[in-house]
């Protein structure tokens, strides 16, 4: 893609200090770092969501009390929902890998505001502190799932406040990045890199932080609007005062369908650096899959209404919010097509990144065609707020992003830390990791269908086989995830050291040194090629 990049090595980014100790990360403006601490602290909350998860999944391996009681079980899940939403989803893969790779990628020594990108992790940091705390306050833990539906959340003698002011703040952090990507991508490109010369993920991250700019003051209006409610007795959504909970659901879903997209979009930029890569292949379709990332963040805005199907809206609004769901499903289908022609005839190499890559298609697959049946007026008013509406939202959500999420860590991670890890535990972490997930989540699917809710402590016996299989489906998953942390950890302490480019890489990160220097690159890279040009 580009000239050499340097010809000898200089001390990377973890060597080079210009404070002591602790605050040589604390203080950084180094947008790798930034990235690293994004990493380190989701692992943690996502550590406590998977045991929060967990502990669901063991609850519900019986009918009646097991583990705990109705209450736990409610605070329980949405704890682990406020975790999975908005600490490790929403943020996860720009605020990890966009940090870290973006400016790379594009050929800049780091994004266009340094110091705003340090902002934007403390932010995240205390919005986590803040939501988490409601945990622990006099109260009691909230218990009206991550999406504070109006009227309980303002109704709840449980602590609201600090969970939904905590996802205030944490949306800040999410336009910050937003807001510093965009700028970055527009300014900061490499000397010839053209806008169809850039790699897919700095696109997919470009459709994200336009929707991460435009969507996300929405709910924080929306959460405000809740404490104000909450507070002061205004009215917006109780109907009591003349309000309507009907409004908030609108509002909540405005933003939280293309925050659907803010975890997706990343995601599918991500499948579609390692597919080129481990298929040697220059990637089918560079402008279709930019057209339809764009297309997908633009579409995302308009589909918000196929959530309240049940609410009461007008049959026209019904019709039209339908019909957009379906639209919506056409670029990512293009994607998918454009992935798999890709391997079509390809020198592919069976390596770890490549495997979740292939699983993100199938699971994507699967959430994507069940989210049809969710998309369609007639089925939707019969599985709406059941179990399948869980699966569906987990093979998406944990299926798509959580498998590009870990993906992107085994096919970065040699240009991240210098080492490379053991590629046998890696896959076996991986084999675990999918078998659990699917059993784990394909009978939620044969649950919502026979008509068990969702959120429910408790369910009649025709529902036990089904959660049986579910549950240990949850232990195989987790076993594997074990796995594959603690490979990664070992290996980024004491795995054999890494080449520059040990996949054969086309992108400009594979032209800098292993890890990166502190500015990227030693010398400026031109670029003259497009980004996936194999030969």
């Amino acid at each position: 893609m580009s000239e050499s990049i340097h010809e000898t090595k200089e001390p990377s980014y973890l060597e080079v200090k210009s404070h002591k100790g602790i605050w040589n990360w604390l203080l950084t403006t180094d947008h790798k770092r930034i990235g690293l601490m994004y990493l380190y602290a989701m692992i943690t909350f996502f550590g406590v969501g998977v045991i929060l998860g967990l502990m669901m999944k063991l609850e519900l391996i019986a009918p009646g009390k097991t583990i705990m009681s109705a209450q736990t079980y409610n605070s329980f899940f949405t704890l682990h929902g406020i975790i999975m939403i908005f600490l490790i989803v929403v943020p996860g893969l720009p605020a990890v890998f966009g940090n870290f790779f973006l400016p790379i990628l594009i050929g800049a020594k780091d994004v266009a505001f340094p110091k705003l990108n340090l902002l934007s992790w403390y932010v995240y940091m205390l919005g986590a502190v803040v939501a988490l705390s409601s945990q622990f306050l006099s109260g009691g833990a909230p218990d009206t799932g991550w999406t504070f539906y109006a009227p309980y959340s303002f109704k709840t003698s449980t602590n609201m406040l600090p969970a939904v002011l905590g996802a205030f703040i944490l949306g800040f952090s999410s336009i910050l990045t937003g807001l510093n990507f965009i700028v970055t991508m527009h300014r900061l490109r490499a000397k010839g890199m053209t806008w169809m010369k850039m790699p897919l993920f700095p696109w997919a991250l470009y459709g994200t932080a336009w929707i991460q700019l435009l969507a996300t003051p929405i709910v924080g209006i929306t959460l405000l609007m809740v404490v104000a409610e909450r507070t002061l007795q205004i009215g917006f959504f109780d109907p009591a005062l003349g309000g309507d909970p009907i409004l908030y659901q609108h509002l909540f879903w405005i933003y939280s369908h293309p925050a659907v997209y803010i975890m997706i979009l990343p995601a599918m930029g991500v499948v579609s650096e390692i597919l080129p890569t481990f298929a040697q292949k220059t990637i089918f379709g560079y402008k279709a899959i930019v057209i339809s990332t764009i297309a997908i963040a633009f579409v995302g805005y308009f589909v918000w209404g196929h959530h309240m199907f049940t609410s009461g809206m007008s049959g026209v609004a019904l019709y039209i919010f339908s019909l957009l769901t379906f639209l919506v499903a056409i670029p990512s289908a293009i994607k998918v097509f454009n992935w798999i022609a890709t391997l079509y005839r390809g020198s592919i190499r069976l390596e770890t990144p490549f495997y979740w890559a292939a699983s993100f298609i199938f699971v994507f697959m699967i959430g994507g065609l069940s989210g049809l049946v969710l998309g369609s007026l007639a089925t939707d008013v019969y599985v709406h707020d059941t179990h399948f509406v869980v699966a569906h939202f987990h093979y998406i959500v944990f299926g798509g992003v959580g498998f590009a999420f870990i993906g992107a860590m085994h096919y970065w991670f040699p240009k991240m830390y210098g080492r490379m890890y053991d590629a046998s535990w890696a896959n076996i972490g991986w084999l675990f990791f999918f078998i659990g997930f699917n059993f784990l989540y394909m009978p939620m699917f044969y649950l919502g269908i026979l008509g068990m809710p969702r959120r429910y402590f408790d369910y009649v016996d025709k529902f036990h086989n089904g959660n049986i299989v579910s549950t240990i489906g949850s232990w195989v998953m987790v076993f594997g995830l074990v796995v594959i942390v603690a490979n990664l950890i070992k290996s980024a302490r004491s795995g054999p050291l890494a080449d520059d480019n040990p996949w054969n890489g086309k992108t400009l990160e594979w032209a800098t040194s292993s890890p990166p220097p502190l500015e990227n690159f030693e010398i400026e890279p031109v670029v003259t090629e497009g980004p996936y040009e194999y030969k």
